[in-house]
């Protein structure tokens, strides 16, 4: 299995309808102002106001309104956004695509807005002098303001993400004030109407709200805390995610070395000397690096935390390589980071991380120590192992145990769509499920999973509810039932995937959803036993078959360094100590 590039991805798309809904109400605004709503104040005394302004012109405010013009031409904007694009993607440590994409979409879509509206709205130019050339376009809404306010405006939500210290709010202030003084120079020099500028400022901040919804929600903030990395609390959650947190890690001493468990495969040589270079910028200058076997999942970390004393573990690997660190890290209050080098990184992607490498270690790094929980797992045949992701029996480990390692290589996450074909018609499975030593419940399904996180690749929600600091395990059964039962399902995870999922009802009584496709539980101990041995995986990593497997949850165990809270909407978690001994609560 694999990760997901984020739950929001889609529902966050679909902000993008704004936008023609938007170019329509410029556009009944533009005609109204012309038309029937001309002859109604405040619209009668705007051309009052162009002319007082005119009578009070000075040369020092015509030079200084005419510098202010010139920061908003299509020439400077043009110009400005191609050198800020260009540095966004050439500055180290790596290309920082999302913003650049941000910034220069803002400009073109607001541009493309403003020429759009002057089609149809024929606004004629304040009746004083004006001291710039009238270009033939209509005078609302202003082209200046909006390209102003797209471009700068644009520019301070980037420093606002992005930048550190504590100049990040005045110049993010200073932007911001720039489409306000070409608004202001736009009036005094005859150019506009009040209603035109006003439309330009709205246009450009429409554009950015909805451009920055879709690109950058999900990005992480860069916490405004001068001190030392585990020091700082996580940055505000970003619009529209939750404001619930981890339970906060007990804070270690700080004091040791900084061991690299690096899979080869996964981190080559060029990526290892760019997490090199970031940890010693970080000052982590004492690094012992280590490399991952097919014996030795995790190297030789044990012996590390043996021979002396360590203070932050940086995994540069998959899900596979992160369990096995997390297997020794668990309990001992050792800081970890996870850096995505592997073929799914649903752990990294389930608690917000970047997807690429070093900008997931740099933002690690800058943000705070957090308890996530782990999960513990044994069965008949295996040894008793944590686990930090998911835990399946059934067509989702034989799916895992099939994936061809070359097509993994080449395909990544996609190899095991191909391996899931050949398991679409294997026979079900007859199991007892047992939730919180209650009753056992008798079911035939395809796969059991059980969770830790919940979201798989594609912003697929296959444990919708399931969170790494709740403290509780989630299950899934899959039924089925033939082609219908598949389409059912399919189709009920992608209207999840659509939409936020409604919150955890207590007390509510287990339910199927999609025709019986699907059945939700939740736990802090789940026990399976099958009637024939099946296959079993954790992790991503297949284990040997059996027919038991019980899972039990260990809150908080694992320390963290994680950029910002964990994003989801489940409201405040209790301390794990509060978790209540109840019976299961099954929910959908």
């Amino acid at each position: 299995m694999s990760g997901s590039r984020g739950p929001g991805a889609l529902r966050r798309a679909r902000f993008l309808l704004v936008l023609p809904v938007h170019l329509v109400l410029l556009m009944v605004v533009g005609r109204s102002v012309t038309g029937p709503l001309a002859g109604y104040w405040p619209l009668s005394a705007e051309d009052g106001v162009n002319r007082a302004l005119a009578a009070h012109r000075e040369p020092v405010l015509d030079d200084f309104t005419q510098w202010l013009s010139l920061l908003a031409n299509t020439q400077v904007i043009t110009g400005l956004t191609l050198v800020c694009v260009l540095a966004l993607l050439l500055t180290p440590p790596a290309p920082r695509w999302a913003e650049a994409g941000f910034l220069a979409a803002a400009v073109a879509v607001q541009s493309a807005m403003f020429l759009l509206v002057t089609l149809v709205v024929e606004r004629p130019r304040p009746d004083v002098p004006h001291l710039d050339l009238a270009p033939p376009t209509s005078s609302f809404p202003s082209g200046h303001v909006g390209a102003a306010m797209a471009l700068y405006g644009g520019l301070a939500v980037l420093t606002r993400v992005g930048m550190r210290g504590a100049w990040r709010r005045p110049v993010a202030a200073l932007l911001l004030l720039v489409p306000l003084a070409v608004a202001t120079s736009r009036l005094y020099r005859g150019m506009h109407h009040p209603s035109d500028v006003l439309g330009g400022l709205l246009n450009g901040a429409v554009t950015l709200a909805v451009i920055g919804t879709v690109l950058l929600s999900g990005r992480r903030r860069v916490p405004e805390s001068g001190g030392t990395p585990c020091e700082t609390s996580p940055a505000t959650p970003a619009a529209g995610e939750s404001a619930h947190t981890f339970p906060k890690a007990p804070a270690s001493s700080g004091v040791g070395r900084t061991v690299v468990v690096r899979h080869p495969h996964g981190c080559d040589d060029a990526l290892a000397e760019r997490v090199g270079a970031v940890l010693t910028r970080h000052g982590h200058a004492a690094q012992r690096w280590i490399l991952t076997g097919e014996e030795l999942p995790c190297g030789e970390l044990a012996a590390e935390l043996d021979a002396a004393p360590v203070a932050l573990v940086v995994v540069c690997g998959g899900d596979g390589t992160v369990r096995a660190c997390a297997e020794l890290l668990a309990g001992t209050g050792i800081d970890l980071v996870v850096v995505p080098c592997g073929t799914g990184n649903l752990l990294a992607r389930n608690l917000g991380l970047a997807p690429d490498p070093v900008t997931a270690l740099e933002e690690a790094l800058s943000g705070g120590c957090h308890g996530i929980d782990v999960g513990r797992m044994r069965g008949d045949g295996i040894e008793p192992a944590r686990f930090v992701v998911m835990a399946g029996v059934g067509f989702d480990a034989a799916m895992v145990q099939d994936a061809s390692p070359r097509l993994k290589s080449r395909l990544g996450w996609a190899a095991y769509v191909v391996s899931a074909l050949h398991h679409l018609g294997d026979p079900g499975i007859r199991l007892t499920i047992r939730l919180d030593g209650g009753r056992p419940l008798r079911r035939r399904a395809k796969m059991v999973v059980i969770g830790n996180v919940g979201m798989l690749q594609g912003g697929l929600p296959l444990l919708p509810e399931a969170r790494a600091d709740d403290g509780r395990l989630d299950v899934v059964l899959f039924a089925p039932g033939g082609p219908a039962g598949w389409l059912a399902a399919a189709a009920h995870l992608t209207r999840r995937t659509l939409r936020t999922p409604a919150p955890r009802r207590p007390g509510a009584g287990a339910g199927d959803v999609a025709g019986g496709a699907l059945e939700y539980f939740s736990a802090t101990r789940v026990e399976i036993r099958c009637t024939a041995p099946q296959p079993r995986e954790m992790d991503g990593d297949a284990v040997a078959p059996g027919v038991r497997l019980t899972a039990e949850i260990d809150p908080g165990a694992l320390r963290v360094r994680l950029p910002r809270a964990l994003p989801g909407t489940g409201a405040e978690a209790p301390p794990a100590a509060a978790l209540p001994a109840a019976a299961p609560t099954p929910h959908h």
